[in-house]
């Protein structure tokens, strides 16, 4: 057997030597001049990554059902609601809301209702909608308007409702854009009401208004004279509070005293400013001296206490004798006289020298204190001063407050006795701030049922519910079905498309059907399988191929058949093995007896001349499974069955192994590692995405070639949308029929050579 693992791998197997380009390769080109995309909208050659329109479309196509149904129920319901529904007309008043209020007198308004801006204008609008104007409207209407404007909402059994609730429900009031004009439309079963209504609701809106401002500037009259006899009680009470204090508290010499109490104070407060700086300067020093003890530093570094007299002179002093005694000991030993003598002066000059230090750091501190004394004695005084001014200042500011008070209560008390005046003659003129443009009339046109807006909007409604019924039970449809399934998901080159077997006796007929001439189409789509696997080195040179698929009945059987009889056909010595050891079917398509085969050559040593069925066709035979086996992975993982592939090799130019579906038993996976590559059947619009995709992947993982994968049992409905190209009717012309088969000597069809050559003679 040939070494499967020395060549590089592919995406579906091993690549043979001509790389990956045009027909050679496993990538995604054409198969024997045959372009899988084509078919699902893509050129040759051309990489899946998307769905296009055309897909799209193909799949509203498969389910056209599902949007007829949708589109007929939605479309339906509309027509029937819009016949079922009471005719309703609307009739509209228009009313002009003014920006100013007509101006009888030229005195200001109680209540100001200027239309200024849209907010002002949404304000009219929302009280036209409100239930005040609507309890105005129902009580006008009265008697057997009354009758009538209920009779359409009365349902036998139950109470009949609130004229206010249907004025409400059914009333609209609409502004016009850029403008103040408001539309109120009414909508009622009666035309005559609905008009009679909406006229109701404009007369009752301006009527509404116009009381409301009589009624504000009568109370307006009433609180302003409460608030005037008020007023002028309290104008009273402040006179004589300014009288009796002014007398109490003798405030006529008053300005002397406070120009004296004044100068005082501006001079008490220049020698708290004094004070206050000598302390700041005191403070300073005192924190220097107590930062530079707190540190360990040299209280010579300070400047103050290093320009002292006593301290500079002592400094001069250490500073010559460290002079003399570093002299000394350059002549004299330290003990000697002189030498003791001259250190002892040193050392009572330095202890001077501290002790003048210290003097002057106790007399800052002294300093600071009497600075911080000043101080505060100023500040006392300060404070006292401003305590005396600021009685004073009470006084006057008490004295000045109340004549204050009293000027302006007897300005407001002029002002609302003024205002009261013109109030009470604005309250005796009613002024409108809107005016009726056009009364409504009745309508000879209902506005309820719109049958073409109802039935438009049923109608793109059903086509719309039906698109998303259709793309949604796409989402949900997980089956293999097109060219991008096979070749995108799934992973495996698609080699060949079989067309649905029509007009055919039995089952058995079906799985012979390449060679029965009874099916035309797929006669040539067998031819088309043959060539792809002549078009591969790899695939022409196998010798042993299996045919698998991922469940039962999606037509294994059927290919392993129909290919094994198009290569005999061909006229190679052709072998079918049928290693579905669980469910044989082999016997059954040719009438044989499963007595003997391959169970036998493995378990009985039966040989093979024995157990092949020869000459079942012209360079075909059969080799049956020779029964059901009690345990097919033992049989399968038997060394005779090596054996028996390994001479099936030798006598046979193409052996074809029928085995089980990958995803319901492992059997396929044993006899791979024994052959040159395998084909994979897909039946058209049966077997899920994901279990096809997994099981496939299953069989990758044993690096052995894949020959592509086979599209079975295409209808002749959807499948030739999404294969049209494949399978036009316009193709037929070129299938030699069965009727020109059987046709006499006088009837011979005739080449175009041949044609060529008689026209000659």
């Amino acid at each position: 057997m040939e070494s499967k693992d020395k060549k590089p791998q592919g995406p579906y197997g091993r690549v043979p030597s001509g790389g990956s380009q045009g027909n050679e390769g496993y990538g995604y080109g054409g198969y024997g001049g045959y372009s899988p995309y084509s078919a699902y909208g893509y050129g040759q050659g051309e990489a899946i990554t998307h769905k296009s329109l055309k897909d799209y479309l193909l799949i509203l196509r498969e389910r056209i059902w599902y949007i007829i149904i949708v589109f007929l129920v939605v479309f339906g319901s509309a027509l029937i609601i819009s016949l079922s529904l009471t005719p309703v007309y609307e009739s509209a008043a228009t009313v002009q809301v003014f920006r100013h209020n007509p101006m009888v007198m030229d005195v200001q308004q109680v209540m100001d209702s200027q239309v200024r801006d849209a907010e002002d204008l949404n304000t009219q609008v929302n009280i036209l909608k409100s239930e005040t104007i609507v309890q105005r409207v129902a009580a006008r209407i009265q008697g057997d308007d009354l009758q009538k404007f209920l009779a359409p909402y009365i349902v036998a059994g139950k109470r009949p409702p609130a004229a206010t609730s249907v004025l409400a429900k059914n009333r609209d009031v609409i502004p016009q854009r850029l403008s103040l004009i408001v539309d109120i439309t009414y909508r009622h079963p009666n035309p005559v009401l609905a008009a009679k209504v909406a006229n109701y609701f404009a007369d009752e809106y301006i009527a509404y208004n116009a009381h409301t401002l009589v009624d504000e500037s009568l109370k307006a009259v009433e609180e302003l004279q409460a608030r005037a006899d008020e007023q002028r009680k309290k104008v009273d009470d402040i006179a004589n509070a300014l009288q009796n204090y002014r007398e109490k508290n003798k405030l006529v010499s008053l300005d002397q005293r406070k120009d004296i109490v004044t100068e005082k104070l501006k001079n008490l407060n220049d020698v708290v400013t004094q004070d206050s700086s000598n302390l700041q300067a005191a403070e300073t020093r005192r924190n220097q001296v107590l930062a530079c003890r707190k540190r360990g530093a040299n209280l010579l570094d300070l400047p103050f206490i290093a320009t002292v007299p006593a301290v500079s002179q002592l400094q001069q002093q250490v500073a010559s004798l460290k002079i003399a005694v570093a002299q000394l000991s350059e002549r004299y030993r330290p003990k000697h006289p002189q030498m003791i003598q001259a250190v002892n002066s040193l050392e009572e000059a330095e202890r001077q020298l501290k002790q003048a230090i210290d003097t002057s750091a106790a007399q800052i501190e002294t300093e600071y204190q009497t600075a911080l004394q000043n101080y505060s004695d100023a500040q006392a005084s300060l404070a006292q001063q401003e305590t005396d001014s600021l009685s004073l200042d009470r006084y006057g500011l008490e004295y000045s407050n109340l004549e204050r008070d009293f000027d302006v209560n007897e300005k407001l008390l002029e002002h609302i006795i003024e205002r009261m005046r013109e109030t009470s003659m604005t309250s005796s003129v009613e002024n409108q701030n809107a005016r009726i443009v056009d009364h409504a009339t009745p309508s000879g046109k209902p506005v309820v049922p719109n049958y073409l807006i109802n039935l438009s909007l049923g109608g793109a409604g059903g086509l719309f519910l039906g698109f998303a019924a259709a793309l949604l039970a796409a989402y949900y449809d997980d089956r293999v079905k097109s060219a991008m399934d096979i070749e995108t998901i799934i992973g495996l080159p698609l080699v060949a498309i079989i067309p649905e077997v029509k007009r055919m006796g039995s089952p058995d007929d079906m799985e012979k059907a390449a060679v029965s001439k009874e099916s035309h189409a797929v006669s040539e789509a067998f031819s088309t399988l043959l060539s792809s696997l002549q078009l591969k080195e790899e695939s022409k040179n196998a010798k042993c191929i299996i045919v698998t698929s991922t469940v039962a009945g999606e037509g294994k059987s059927f290919i392993s058949t129909n290919l094994a009889e198009t290569y005999a056909s061909h006229g190679s010595r052709t072998l079918v093995v049928d290693c579905d050891l669980r469910r044989p079917a082999i016997n059954r398509i040719y009438h044989l007896e499963n007595l003997k085969g391959v169970i036998d050559i493995c378990t009985a040593d039966a040989s093979f001349d024995d157990v092949i069925v020869k000459g079942v066709k012209p360079n075909l035979d059969i080799l049956p499974s020779g029964g059901r086996s009690k345990n097919p992975t033992q049989t399968l993982n038997d060394k005779s069955f090596a054996v028996m592939i390994s001479e099936l090799r030798k006598r046979y130019d193409k052996v074809i192994i029928d085995t089980p579906p990958v995803a319901i038993v492992s059997d396929a996976l044993l006899i791979l590692p024994l052959v040159d590559g395998w084909l994979y059947s897909l039946f058209f619009n049966k077997v899920a995405r994901k279990t096809a995709q997994f099981t496939a992947q299953r069989i990758l993982e044993t690096n052995v070639p894949c020959f592509g994968a086979i599209l079975n049992g295409l209808t002749g409905g959807f499948g030739g949308y999404y294969y049209s190209h494949y399978y036009h009717k316009s193709y037929k012309q070129y299938y030699v029929t069965k009727s020109e088969e059987t046709e006499g000597p006088g009837h011979k069809i005739i080449e175009p050579e041949e044609g060529k050559r008689r026209s000659k003679r």
